[in-house]
């Protein structure tokens, strides 16, 4: 089988195990059935994730003149705290960025090799946390705008990380008592005095399912470096695919570059 297109970041349905979808230029290709089959995967050209254009890959599939100036590309899509919207100040364009921060938000806890605080629009519960890798995800509060989420989570990053260790991740390994309950009821104490209203004790923490066993070593590779690679699929967890001597690739991290793929 041969596909060509330009990669966005695999969809996922959650599921025992989670199935995942490699999306090349809007074609789905059911990755969890490739597991075990040879892949040839070549780099040939890039097409922006927004206008489309030839240009090279600047950052998170975007050429550089959109990184700069699209507001899918601005700061609040990797700071929240910086959200204007709620108070109708425009980044870059407002009435997209009123559509993506003026809409309910959750801030959570995963564990994806540390426990780490993020934040997410609800509606991408548990996308985000699939496209982490976490093993475990828990809400600990939501909130009626990106800003407000935010917030609570410069609050709590003081005390926990905030980014994702992909090696860490990828490793594997997990407490077999770890309970973010527990550590949603002990730092429930370092919300923001004037966010503590949006915390919930609710939800129950949730178990996510990988297509993936940890190989002896891993060692990633992106496709500037090794523009032409073979290999047969392991397994698939976060964004990454697994392949034979523990090489691996950060789908999402190639959003944009187009590619020949051979199975």
């Amino acid at each position: 089988m041969h596909f060509h297109g330009q990669i966005l970041k695999m969809t996922t349905q959650n599921g025992k195990p989670i199935q995942y979808f490699l999306n090349l230029s809007n074609d789905l290709i059911n990755m969890n059935q490739l597991i075990g089959r040879n892949l040839k995967i070549k780099h040939v050209g890039y097409q922006c994730v927004n206008c489309g254009s030839e240009e090279k890959i600047y950052r998170m599939g975007f050429c550089k003149k959109c990184f700069f100036e699209s507001p899918y590309a601005s700061d609040t899509i990797i700071r929240p705290e910086l959200s204007t919207a709620h108070l109708g100040i425009a980044e870059r364009d407002l009435e997209i960025e009123q559509s993506i921060q003026l809409q309910p938000h959750v801030v959570y806890l995963a564990y994806t090799g540390d426990v780490k605080v993020g934040v997410t629009r609800e509606s991408q519960v548990p996308t985000r946390w699939i496209d982490q890798g976490a093993t475990f995800a828990l809400p600990i509060a939501k909130t009626e705008n990106r800003y407000e989420a935010g917030m609570i989570e410069v609050a709590l990053k003081e005390h926990l990380a905030d980014k994702t260790n992909w090696r860490k991740m990828l490793e594997d390994d997990f407490e077999d008592d770890l309970d973010l309950v527990d550590f949603r009821e002990k730092i429930k104490n370092y919300f923001p005095e004037n966010f503590q209203n949006f915390y919930r004790d609710e939800h129950e923490m949730i178990r996510l399912d990988y297509p993936y066993e940890k190989p002896e070593k891993i060692n990633s590779f992106t496709l500037d470096k090794n523009p032409e690679f073979e290999g047969i699929l392991k397994g698939i967890k976060g964004q990454y695919l697994a392949f034979d001597g523990g090489n691996f690739i950060n789908v999402r991290g190639h959003e944009g570059y187009v590619i020949d793929l051979e199975v």
